[in-house]
């Protein structure tokens, strides 16, 4: 890395510095990305979508109905709000407004870019930073379960507790598969500083492949495959996207902890839930992606990651993800609520432990911050996690008929209903078979029955 990448590498002491008014325009700036993120977001992922399903999704509001989703958003706008007797008034309305403040600050430590020059004055493309900066993403998705699951204690309704319920149970779980993967995160890095974080991973590695070297990004994706794959597996579960969907399972929910919402509170549901997918994004570029900076080919160009452009760069990662959550929804079913926890406890929990063990192994080698070592460490934990997720689970036994139920009951044991539960044919059946019957054997045909 030249001279002049290193320059552009914010630090935590050029943090601080700026005068309110260029502080304000940062948090404008992120708040207003993230609303814009949602609203492009929602028709982008019906558009997707629909040409998934070969129709066209929206397209008359708007050029290629770009306008649709404002318009939906109006039309809640003035939709009667309704207010259940039994709801707990104050705690009903902060809710929704608790999950939308909590999916936009974690913006605040995201960094959208390398120092740039604003009206003459030099600063970081990123609202803040802090010495421990991952925990501030850390608390702003651990708190996005207390309003969800508020909102379906403070319906007073059925649906949206057990909608509440589930979503705490699930949040929490997926909670501590993600906070492991990012101990993998900042364990390499050596800091839990979003902008150290980015820049640690700015030196380039080198692959050998058929005795040619190939400059690859030093990526946490590529050095820390697995848990790059647990991170996103988390996030999904932790936005509530589907196949993991569960808080609000229509099937048997009807809309979960959002049952009883409307109008405005709905619509703010629907936006925290949106602009939660866009951060998490967001946080999955900065930490596994390389943030800001330009992938490799791009890098070719000396300017590639100096002023606006790493702008680019990082909007068109995060845009990519964004296309993953939406793929995930268009292709895989939901889960049962059993197989989902299983999944998370039993299967993303144990592989992250033994990975996390790894690399403490790898660190008390004395060469283990060798690119090279670490990343065929990757490649091959990354494999046999993929091998562990794709093997064919084992077949279960099976069930043993109603004779052999009955015969394996001890004597004098409560008597079982009868065993053939089919219904008798009725007469007019039989009445029809007796008829048939003469001429089916003056044909010589077999009989069939009706």
């Amino acid at each position: 890395m030249n001279t002049l990448l290193l320059a552009q590498d914010p630090t935590l002491a050029d943090f601080g510095r700026d005068p309110w008014w260029l502080v304000l325009i940062k948090i404008v700036f992120a708040f207003v990305f993230g609303l814009l993120a949602t609203l492009l977001g929602v028709w982008f992922e019906r558009r997707v979508v629909g040409y998934m399903q070969v129709r066209p999704g929206p397209n008359q509001v708007g050029p290629f109905g770009l306008l649709q989703t404002l318009a939906d958003g109006l039309k809640m706008a003035f939709k009667e709000d309704i207010l259940p007797k039994s709801a707990d008034k104050v705690v009903y309305f902060f809710a929704p407004v608790i999950s939308v403040v909590c999916a936009v600050t974690a913006l605040s430590v995201v960094p959208f870019g390398p120092m740039v020059s604003i009206f003459g004055h030099r600063t970081p493309l990123q609202v803040t930073d802090v010495p421990v900066a991952v925990l501030v993403l850390l608390a702003c998705s651990s708190l996005a379960v207390y309003g969800i699951v508020l909102g379906g204690w403070a319906s007073g309704s059925t649906y949206p507790l057990l909608g509440g319920l589930r979503s705490s149970a699930q949040m929490i779980s997926y909670e501590v598969a993600m906070g492991l993967s990012i101990v993998a995160v900042f364990m390499t890095a050596g800091t839990m500083s979003t902008s150290g974080i980015v820049a640690a991973q700015g030196d380039a590695t080198r692959l050998t492949i058929a005795g040619v070297e190939i400059p690859a990004p030093g990526w946490y994706a590529i050095l820390l495959l697995p848990s790059f794959i647990i991170f996103f597996i988390a996030t999904v579960g932790e936005t509530n996207r589907a196949p993991f969907d569960l808080p609000e399972a229509e099937s048997e929910l009807v809309a979960g902890f959002m049952t009883e919402y409307s109008s405005l509170k709905f619509a703010l549901f629907m936006l925290s839930e949106y602009v939660a997918m866009v951060t998490m994004s967001a946080v999955t570029t900065t930490l596994f992606l390389g943030g800001w900076r330009a992938p490799w080919p791009i890098t070719l160009w000396g300017d590639a990651n100096t002023g606006w452009w790493p702008m680019l760069w990082f909007f068109g990662k995060v845009l990519l993800l964004v296309f993953v959550f939406v793929w995930l929804r268009g292709t895989l079913p939901r889960l049962r609520y059993d197989q989902f926890m299983r999944f998370g406890w039993k299967v993303l929990l144990p592989i992250n432990l033994v990975w996390i063990l790894v690399l403490a192994g790898l660190r008390s080698i004395e060469d283990w911050q060798s690119r090279d070592r670490l990343l065929a460490t990757a490649v091959g934990a990354g494999v046999l996690l993929l091998a562990t997720l794709l093997w064919p689970s084992r077949k279960p036994a099976p069930k043993p008929t109603p004779q052999e139920q009955a015969d394996s009951r001890p004597y004098g044991s409560f008597p079982l209903p009868p065993l053939d539960l089919q219904v008798p044919p009725s007469p007019r059946t039989k009445r029809v078979v007796a008829e048939r019957e003469p001429a089916n054997i003056a044909t010589g045909s077999d009989s069939q029955e009706v």
